[in-house]
């Protein structure tokens, strides 16, 4: 089933999704921040792991535990934010355009 025009019936239609990618950008950098905060909070695992490696090890450990930390909380963040995103462009903001007659409209719930 195609989406379709409620004014005009028109298959041409051009959907917006400004909330999803300003909310995923939000959640992208909130995810990076609670993510390296929480590896900096355990660095001193990896810290300690790594000393069996020397001061390099203990270097090496903190920095690699940042850095995924802050991939593994920017991926989950950025996911659900584009998840909060898409039910606020869905069900709250008009985020369907008609090519032909210029009507805005939501989706049927």
């Amino acid at each position: 089933m195609s989406l379709q025009c409620p004014r005009c019936h028109s298959p041409k239609i051009a959907c917006f999704h400004k909330a999803m990618k300003i909310a995923a950008a939000i959640g992208t950098v909130g995810g990076v921040a609670r993510g390296v905060s929480a590896a900096l909070a355990g660095g001193q695992v990896g810290a300690t792991v790594g000393a069996m490696a020397g001061p390099l090890g203990v270097t090496l450990g903190a920095v690699s535990g940042a850095i995924l930390g802050g991939l593994a909380g920017g991926v989950g963040g950025c996911a659900l934010g584009a998840q909060l995103g898409e039910k606020l462009d869905r069900h709250v903001l008009a985020h369907n355009l008609c090519l032909l007659c210029g009507h805005r409209f939501n989706l049927p719930t």
